[in-house]
């Protein structure tokens, strides 16, 4: 029986108990082997924001993960130049022994899915893996074009309202953001002095 495997892509500038837990329900869910964590270099949708240094997202992410069987990291995008496509990521994961014969899950917000027409080679994303969407606050799933939306997996979980933008808007003002990220992240945040806080 082929392995099942999810893919969570992100900037994960911090990780946070959303992502972590999204993954776990999804992995529960849908009975997956797996879930790997794939760190983007640069996405293309926020090319002109400032993301922070991929080592430190790479190391806070380790951490966050730390423990968990389940739970991996792809560094296939940090090792990549240029913007982070997701089907770029695809076709070479497809070339590596691990995911060449899998049953690929890529998770998206239902947001990203209303969306999904205006990303490159929708058609070909959705030949080499399926998309699980989970809940977004203010996604309109009937606004999504229904030739991708149907052949979709729509998760039946909580509404996790919490963004990395959040976050660090929060940290730069000074405020706590305990809690809303896992202890050896904040930890993290806090020694290296990331997202202006103290």
């Amino acid at each position: 029986m082929a392995r099942r495997i999810g893919l969570l892509g992100g900037t994960f500038d911090p990780v946070h108990l959303a992502h972590l837990a999204i993954a776990e329900w999804t992995r529960d869910d849908l009975a997956l082997d797996k879930i790997f964590f794939i760190p983007n270099r640069l996405p293309p949708h926020k090319a002109a924001l400032p993301v922070s240094a991929p080592e430190h997202r790479l190391a806070m992410l380790q951490l966050a993960i730390a423990g968990n069987p389940h739970f991996a990291i792809s560094t296939i995008e940090l090792a990549r130049e240029g913007p982070s496509y997701t089907i770029d990521t695809l076709r070479a994961l497809r070339q590596e022994q691990e995911f060449a014969d899998a049953e690929l899950f890529w998770i998206i917000g239902t947001d990203n899915l209303v969306n999904f027409h205006k990303w490159r080679s929708p058609d070909e994303i959705q030949n080499l893996c399926v998309l699980v969407g989970y809940p977004r606050q203010g996604a309109r799933l009937e606004k999504a074009r229904p030739e991708y939306a149907r052949r979709a997996i729509i998760l039946k979980a909580p509404l996790l309202d919490l963004a990395s933008t959040d976050i660090r808007r929060r940290a730069a003002s000074g405020h706590s953001i305990r809690y809303l990220v896992p202890e050896p992240i904040f930890d993290y945040i806090e020694r290296f002095g990331l997202y202006g806080g103290g």
